[in-house]
């Protein structure tokens, strides 16, 4: 074989310089994509603080509203609203979810309900909220006769459902198939290796996507116009009207009052802030191995 013919000084040099060039361009071009990211977030969160940080006191995590024309009070039954409300869409959402995304990721695939299932989750992740809290009005609200906890409970739910699924089934396929096949050659049966092996090696990702439909939810106004209705006062009743702080914010920003206008810039910057320290606590646990079953 011939030897490779040798480049001269100049050409390696040039090569260099063009190699460094690249390098320092497409660096460039990540870090403004970076910044250009995270910037509308900073904004929004600046702003919320600008806007609403002079207006939380006490009052404001420990009242209730206050009547028309008083000034006041704050947004301690929206703030436990929000959270019974989150609770009972997680306690349905999730299970339901991450097990529709383990029938398709391990039973459905090819199978004409697996298709149906992977197309109608596609479709009810595009669908607008305020479609989905009409549902959730027909087929709740109207049975039971009244607004109610539960409701927007189950209104949030059917919202989170498709993220989920879809989230599970993508992570639940980037399990090696060695993995599984090292289970079933110790004689461990298919629905144990799925709950032990897959399940627990997708779990980070899983727990990202569970996340990921809690914080949409989080914010969603227009369901639970249809379902909690809200409620000025406190309520622990689940079958009765509950007050939450995305209708409690919306309440105040169309009312004509300064004061409530003050309150519900607050209450936008303690929802914000609400779900990023969920969001970010939850990341830090699983990143230690404390929801994934870690040493």
């Amino acid at each position: 074989m011939s030897a490779l013919p040798k480049r001269s000084p100049g050409s390696e040099r040039a090569l260099k310089l063009r190699r460094s060039f690249t390098n320092h361009v497409v660096t460039a071009l990540s870090i403004g994509s970076t910044i250009l990211v995270l910037a509308p977030l900073l904004l929004i969160l600046g702003y919320l603080f600008y806007k609403g940080a002079s207006s939380l006191n006490l009052d404001f995590f420990t009242k209730i509203p206050a009547p028309v024309g008083e000034t006041g009070g704050g947004m301690a039954n929206s703030i436990v609203g929000s959270a019974v409300v989150l609770v009972l869409a997680s306690l349905i959402g999730i299970p339901v979810g991450i097990g529709a995304g383990v029938y398709l990721s391990e039973y459905g695939r090819g199978q004409t309900l697996g298709n149906v299932i992977r197309f109608t989750a596609d479709v009810l992740n595009g669908v607008p909220s305020i479609v989905v809290g009409i549902a959730a009005y027909a087929l709740v609200v109207v049975k039971q006769g009244h607004f109610s906890a539960l409701a927007g409970g189950i209104a949030l739910s059917i919202m989170m459902v498709p993220t989920i699924t879809r989230t599970t089934e993508e992570m639940l396929a980037t399990v090696p198939l060695a993995v599984r096949e090292a289970a079933y050659g110790l004689g461990i049966p298919k629905w144990r290796t799925v709950l032990s092996v897959s399940l627990r090696t997708a779990s980070p990702g899983i727990i990202t996507g569970c996340m990921l439909a809690f914080a949409r939810v989080a914010g969603e106004t227009a369901p639970l116009l249809f379902t909690a209705f809200g409620n000025q006062f406190w309520s622990w009743d689940l079958r009765q009207p509950i007050a939450a702080l995305p209708l409690q914010i919306y309440t105040y920003a169309v009312s004509p009052y300064d004061e409530w206008h003050r309150l519900a810039w607050a209450g936008a910057l303690v929802l914000i802030l609400l779900i990023m320290i969920s969001v970010t606590l939850v990341r830090i646990f699983a990143g230690r191995g404390m929801l994934k079953g870690g040493n």
